[in-house]
């Protein structure tokens, strides 16, 4: 019924209406309830699946090609790419991405649950909306709760508004604040979450495939850049919903939350993103406003309302590859 285990080279482009990938790294489980919960929605909208496993090396590509061989008719439609290495957010999804010849890529995390419905009502508002060349659902947690998904491009102002973490600056300078409010219309940003995307093909072939330079994080927000450049919006349809187990594919955010150091990799990516969107300079100017911002906290504090935590090593780290913003990604080994 399934695909055998392939590499990305003996992997066939499949056509269909629209191309899925799912990127698998030891979360066997996770893919599993993902497509459990997206199955039904394949064949109406003649979609196929790519789960592309990033070397995981831990038995967990071998165990959901076993789940593919049993039960379920919508499995035929799934098939495994497995990498030779671990290629981060961005290399898994473009050996995904160019495993199909599909009129839409849909990215999907494996920590979602796809409602029913949803990737209608996303292709619906794909053609409603010539010009979108993305199309970001209603995150939401399980219960049903929304999640900010939708956001600003980051900035050296908005380096300083995160550091300084002060309501008067956030309303004087509300327009680069980074995160924006949840709407329940459809509206336009700058970028969205990537944990499920809807890409129109002419959109992907303008914009090309995602900045491999990026191990994880940020290329979210330096795709979508790339899709503006080329007069394609971004656009959020609030109709369409789907559950994101925030943390499940990733830990780093849940780390961050809890003022621990993140990966090397998480910087790598921040030095790139300023870098390639500010210009040579952009670093520098995203650093030293953020210092100023951790200034103003800082004498905040004196007015009796503690500075706020920083991750461990926060500071330092924010440096890291300034003097070769495009270069080492940080990639564990």
């Amino acid at each position: 019924m399934s695909a055998p285990l392939v590499t990305p080279q003996q992997t066939p482009r499949v056509a269909c209406a629209v191309g899925i990938v799912i990127i698998n790294f030891r979360t066997a489980a996770l893919v599993k309830n993902c497509l459990d919960a997206l199955g039904d929605q394949l064949e109406e909208n003649d979609a196929r699946v790519a789960i592309v496993d990033n070397f995981s090396n831990d038995g967990s590509a071998e165990e959901i090609a076993a789940w593919l061989m049993t039960g379920g008719v919508w499995k035929s439609r799934v098939f495994l790419v497995r990498s030779p290495s671990n290629e981060g957010f961005s290399g898994g999804n473009n050996i995904g991405i160019k495993a199909f010849d599909a009129g839409h890529i849909l990215l999907l995390n494996s920590d979602t649950l796809v409602r029913h419905g949803a990737l209608a009502l996303m292709l619906a508002a794909s053609a409603r909306e010539s010009d979108a060349g993305l199309i970001a659902p209603r995150l939401e947690d399980e219960d049903g709760t929304p999640q900010i998904s939708c956001f600003r491009f980051h900035s050296p102002l908005s380096e300083f508004l995160s550091a300084a973490e002060t309501a008067p600056l956030d309303r004087l300078f509300g327009s680069a604040v980074v995160p924006m409010p949840v709407s329940n219309a459809p509206v336009s940003c700058d970028w969205a979450s990537f944990a499920c995307v809807l890409l129109k093909r002419a959109a992907l072939d303008d914009a090309g495939l995602m900045d491999d330079g990026y191990f994880m994080y940020f290329e979210d927000a330096d795709y979508c850049r790339a899709l503006k450049k080329h007069g394609w919006r971004v656009v959020y349809e609030p109709a369409a919903r789907v559950a994101h187990l925030r943390g499940g594919s990733s830990p780093v955010k849940s780390s961050m939350r809890a003022k621990k150091r993140p990966p090397a990799y998480y910087y790598a990516a921040r030095t790139r993103y300023f870098r390639k969107s500010y210009g040579p300079f952009g670093l520098y100017a995203a650093n030293f406003l953020w210092l100023l911002g951790r200034g103003v906290a800082r004498f905040r504090s004196l007015l009796g309302k503690p500075a706020p935590l920083l991750c461990e090593n926060q500071g330092k780290d924010q440096w890291m590859n300034w003097l070769t913003p495009l270069g080492d990604r940080r990639a564990p080994k």
